[in-house]
């Protein structure tokens, strides 16, 4: 009889270990992080080191064709949460959106399945986060320094730098969290949003260092439409004092401004001292966005370090899925630029980095077209939790076992709405291709199309459309575009409240025009 017993109990047991469990996830989302400055990416340019956020690319999947449905923060982020286009998913701009709460999210998905969910850091999105069982944020977009906070509904301010502070926050949930339960993490850093405001202990940290100017810094603009001509985004004529640091961020204590000032007030001495104009003041420009920027981002890989610590030390590791991305790309420069918003490369690509164990082939890199559409499938995936019909994207775990399936998506449809404000950069939508982006330009009194080749022309400088060599590839990324627009859904026409708080203006002068 003992003898049976013993038997069933080890049977019971090993039945039980050979039952998977569901792994825990983190995933580290940053704002405007351009994957021209992360080291894993390679780029000539060399901006910045990132040696903990590289670590995810060692011991996992590196993807180079990560692209965005919307290149714009609240936009991104609604199509994280849902794994829908933003057209289904109600948040199409900054300008007048606010995130439906009753709607359906990967979170709750989770949160039904047994997993621990929290968020901390930027939301974003106007209403109040569900789906997580702690969540505290900051309001709008928040400041870098001594932030406000809202914890569970709760108004608190914080002391300190607010990429720590989330970091902080996010280490000690883990640390109290239900460790009979996996978790969901999502620890969504500011940094490095606009108007990119280092650590004080990163002041300097670059020694002056001379930054590599884009080969496209003075671009003219030639051989384009009015749309990339009239933007209002340039290092030139847009960036403001605070961008500059001529003025210093929010909030800072006295003790924290008079370190600042001894940083920033000998350099602007410098500076106005030497009376720049022309390309030698966007040089300059260029050169203090480049140190804050990159300075800014040092807190964000010392932060990706900590949680990777973490894992480590708790003998988390092996059972955690953990990935970094950024609600978008960012011009560091390029085109004489900053911000996002375009069908244009850096803005729509964004950096992903997947460590799944067991899973994910540690090393390698993927450049099969892949979004953060993707993103709450994957998660759901993990978990074993069924995907919703309803969601647009697809898990990525083939991709990350190097298993490509036949029909992965090979063409990539992408919408802008925001207009004018605050970029003046005109709606559009088009498809994407490994090789070619279509786009068309509306809602304004300029209505036309744009036809790029990234493979002879990878800055995207030449509109080619009129050119009779490319004839039958814009026949057929039409076809494809419908194609698309059909299979997504995509309204025929788009509402006018979609263009942003002030977007009817444009569509009212072109009816106007037409009558």
């Amino acid at each position: 009889m003992k003898t049976l017993l013993t038997f069933t109990l080890l049977t019971a047991a090993a039945a039980f270990a050979a039952v998977p469990r569901q792994p825990n996830i983190v995933f580290i989302f940053s704002d405007d992080h351009a994957y021209q400055a992360i080291s894993a990416y390679g780029e000539a340019r060399k901006l910045l080191e990132s040696p903990n956020i590289d670590r995810l690319g060692k011991q996992g999947v590196r993807f180079d064709r990560c692209l965005v449905p919307n290149s714009i923060c609240g936009p991104s982020r609604a199509t994280v949460l849902t794994g829908k286009y933003n057209h289904l998913n109600g948040f199409v701009n900054n300008s007048n959106s606010t995130f439906d709460p009753t709607q359906l999210t990967f979170p709750k998905l989770l949160q039904k399945a047994g997993y621990q969910t929290a968020i901390v850091g930027k939301w974003h999105l106007i209403s109040n986060p569900t789906g997580f069982d702690f969540w505290q944020i900051l309001p709008g977009q928040g400041v870098y320094y001594n932030p406000p906070m809202i914890r569970m509904g709760e108004q608190i301010k914080l002391s300190g730098y607010t990429t720590d502070l989330i970091t902080d926050v996010s280490l000690e949930w883990l640390q109290k969290r239900d460790k009979s339960k996996p978790f969901l993490l999502m620890c969504q850093h500011k940094a490095p949003h606009r108007e990119w405001a280092p650590a004080l202990r990163h002041l300097g940290a670059d020694k002056d260092r001379v930054y590599a100017e884009p080969p496209t810094l003075f671009d003219d603009y030639a051989n384009r439409g009015i749309a990339v001509r009239d933007q209002d985004m340039t290092l030139e004529k847009t960036m403001n004092d605070r961008d500059l640091k001529f003025v210093a961020p929010p909030g800072l204590t006295p003790e924290q401004k008079k370190e600042w000032d001894a940083y920033y007030e000998p350099r602007n001495a410098k500076f106005r001292a030497a009376n720049l104009a022309g390309k030698d003041l966007v040089r300059w420009r260029y050169q203090r966005y480049m140190h804050d920027y990159t300075a800014t981002l040092r807190a964000v890989d010392e932060s990706v370090g900590r949680v990777l610590d973490y894992l480590d030390q708790e003998g988390l590791a092996d059972n955690t899925v953990v990935i970094y991305a950024s609600d978008q790309g960012f011009y560091l420069g390029e085109h004489g630029w900053f911000d996002k918003r375009w069908i244009f490369e850096e803005s729509a690509r964004t950096p992903l980095l997947v460590r799944w164990p067991g899973v994910a082939k540690p090393g390698t890199v993927s450049k099969d077209i892949v979004s953060n559409l993707d993103f709450a499938e994957t998660m759901l995936d993990a978990a074993g939790v069924p995907v919703p019909a309803e969601m647009q994207g697809r898990s990525l775990r083939p991709i990350l076992t190097g298993k490509r399936p036949a029909d992965w998506r090979t063409s990539f449809y992408y919408q802008y709405f925001e207009w004018p404000a605050p970029h003046h950069v005109r709606p559009h939508y088009g498809v994407i291709t490994d090789r070619y982006k279509l786009v068309h330009f509306f809602g304004t009194v300029d209505d036309y199309w744009e036809l790029y080749d990234r493979e002879k022309d990878p800055h995207e400088l030449r509109n080619v459309l009129g050119d009779p060599a490319y004839a039958a590839t814009k026949v057929e990324l039409e076809k494809e575009l419908t194609r698309l627009r059909k299979e997504l859904k995509v309204p025929e026409t788009i509402p006018p409240s979609w263009l942003g708080r002030q977007g009817g203006e444009g569509q009212k002068k072109k009816q106007t025009k037409q009558k």
